[in-house]
């Protein structure tokens, strides 16, 4: 009748141990732990609400611009259904098209592609942020002259890209056809071919590229070619009997 009761205390004996050493571990944590929990609180409530919108402010066109918005919006997204600038198309929404092309920091990106929370502290440029009031930007104005658009769906796209292609060319940036790397072409001396590839990311299934062609030969400073197609006429030959 001892060895039960002795078992009971010596096993009463662990638990009271195991209790306080437990008790004293978790005085020792506690307070690492909460203003652990506490730091991770007070940074999410700084950057997200409780719905996971956070506030970013874009610098749009010149002007500041703050939004409340989910931090999965893409650029595309927040100029066109939240700021109103609806310039930029949707088209393919994968980054293949270029409808949406916008000028970041003098770059052109596919807005569709890169995130709105991203562009903080950026300079973001769309076609409505190209003329200076009633003043078309060149490029604008060329596209007009040479008829460099049919449907005008991808043009506020084409024409983002064309600007950025005339400051990349003056930067002395190269392109894949670029025969020379260390002698890139000047503004007066890109050829048809350097414009065509530089363009080749802005589709136009309209098939308006010998009007953006053109366009762009006029900004370089270029004559471009004449709008009139040359057609080549010439009576079929007769068929001896």
């Amino acid at each position: 009748m001892q060895h039960p009761e002795k078992g009971a205390e010596k096993t009463s004996r662990r638990g009271f141990l195991g209790q306080a050493l437990t008790a004293a571990g978790t005085a020792i944590a506690a307070p690492s732990l909460i203003n652990q929990a506490t730091a991770a609180k007070d940074t999410t409530q700084g950057s997200a609400d409780e719905e996971g919108n956070m506030n970013v402010t874009l610098k749009v066109n010149g002007e500041q611009q703050t939004l409340t918005i989910e931090p999965r919006v893409t650029l595309l997204d927040a100029l066109r259904e939240r700021l109103g600038l609806v310039g930029s198309k949707k088209g393919c929404d994968h980054g293949q098209c270029g409808a949406c092309t916008v000028l970041v920091d003098g770059q052109r990106i596919y807005s569709c592609l890169t995130l709105a929370v991203m562009q903080e502290g950026k300079e973001i440029v769309t076609i409505e942020g190209l003329a200076k009031g009633e003043t078309l930007h060149p490029v604008q104005a060329a596209f007009i002259d040479h008829d460099g658009f049919q449907c005008g769906y991808c043009t506020p796209g084409q024409i983002c890209a064309s600007v950025a292609l005339l400051d990349e060319v003056k930067r002395g940036c190269a392109s894949v056809v670029t025969s020379d790397l260390t002698n890139p072409p000047q503004l007066s001396e890109l050829s048809e071919a350097e414009i065509k590839e530089r363009l080749s990311g802005n589709l136009c299934r309209c098939s308006a590229y010998n009007g953006i062609v053109a366009a762009v030969q006029q900004v370089a400073g270029q004559k471009p070619p004449s709008a009139a197609a040359t057609v080549m006429v010439s009576k079929p030959k007769e068929t001896p009997v």
